[in-house]
């Protein structure tokens, strides 16, 4: 097993098996609640919960977001969550095919097309490997070895800092996203891992000719934490136990960017765990809500543990829209839907 393959292995052990969550920043969906509609003047039936981002339809605006690929388990893992994702209508991104770059020989541990032949799938790289002899060529390999709709390119600087020998050089980062947003033939989506995208950023990477923003806020898991369990020397641990909490709010990410652009496809993540976290985060300015640890969680289980959990998601979702007098997902940002606690 490679270095990387063995930290693909890792981070699904500590995800599971660890407390790896921010203890003290919280995702920001604790601060507002919705107005209970007591008579919401709908049937359950009249509620619809479809939508479509980057121009691909969706039953639901949920994202199975990046987690895994490049073992076995992996495989196992991705395999569930592509089946599910197909069932239900709803997006799915993989985990960095970085792995599947450096060894062709685990590429299948991430292709998952022929289980999900409709679903908006995204492929995923690191955005720090550019600076690592990484280029269009390894990104169109990327998505081309899972026919996919869009390309994140995921920004993880902290994650990078605690992981031992990670890759911490991103200067110049900005000018090669450029480039590969304008040679790239899909979309190229934004994505940190826990520790939040600003306004100011995400206006430098939507010039840079990104196509969508993925907040992945802090609040929910903590790669600073994960690399901290899995780190060999105390230095690295430290950092990791330093910097467990660092980050900005998924609900700051989210209201700051769409205040700062009204158009930008947005995705909310970091720290969802339920169908309401969903109706809050769309409510908030979100195009699409992603989770990645119940789906994990359930998937490490079986499909059928998986299908159930996204069925309650769905439940949940469509309870939130009806018990707040909404039809469709976007009513609930209508005046009056959704208040701050005080």
């Amino acid at each position: 097993m490679s270095n990387t393959q063995s930290r693909k292995a890792d981070h699904i052990r500590v995800c599971l098996e660890d407390d790896v969550q921010f203890h003290t920043t919280r995702t920001g969906l604790e601060r507002y609640r919705f107005t209970h509609c007591c008579l919401p003047e709908l049937d359950w039936s009249d509620i619809n919960l479809k939508t479509s981002f980057l121009g691909k339809p969706l039953q639901a605006p949920l994202l199975i977001s990046s987690m895994t690929g490049g073992t076995d388990q992996a495989k196992l893992i991705n395999q569930r969550l592509a089946a599910i994702a197909q069932k239900f209508g709803i997006a799915m991104g993989v985990g960095s095919q970085r792995v599947a770059i450096e060894r062709p020989d685990v590429v299948d541990t991430f292709s998952v097309r022929s289980l999900a032949p409709d679903i908006l799938l995204f492929a995923n790289l690191g955005a720090v490997q550019l600076n690592y002899d990484y280029g269009l060529d390894e990104c169109l390999k990327a998505v081309d070895s899972l026919a996919a709709d869009a390309l994140i390119l995921h920004i993880n600087p902290l994650q990078e800092c605690v992981q031992s020998n990670g890759d911490k050089n991103f200067r110049g980062l900005l000018a090669k996203i450029a480039t590969l947003c304008q040679t790239l033939p899909v979309p190229v989506i934004a994505k940190e891992v826990g520790n939040g995208i600003s306004a100011v950023m995400a206006q430098m990477l939507l010039e840079a000719g990104v196509s969508a923003i993925d907040v992945a806020g802090a609040g929910g898991t903590s790669w600073a934490r994960v690399e901290g369990e899995r780190a060999k020397d105390a230095k690295q641990r430290r950092l990791g136990q330093t910097f467990a909490n660092w980050g900005l709010p998924t609900v700051d990410c989210i209201q700051s960017i769409r205040a700062m652009s009204t158009t930008v496809p947005l995705i909310a993540s970091g720290g969802l765990r339920n169908g309401l976290d969903v109706a809050k985060a769309i409510a908030l300015g979100a195009d699409l809500a992603g989770m990645a640890l119940p789906f994990l969680q359930a998937a490490a289980e079986s499909e059928a543990t998986l299908a159930e959990l996204t069925d309650i998601l769905f439940a949940e979702l469509t309870t939130a829209l009806f018990c707040a007098g909404c039809k469709t997902p976007l009513e609930l940002r209508n005046p009056g839907v959704l208040e701050a606690i005080a």
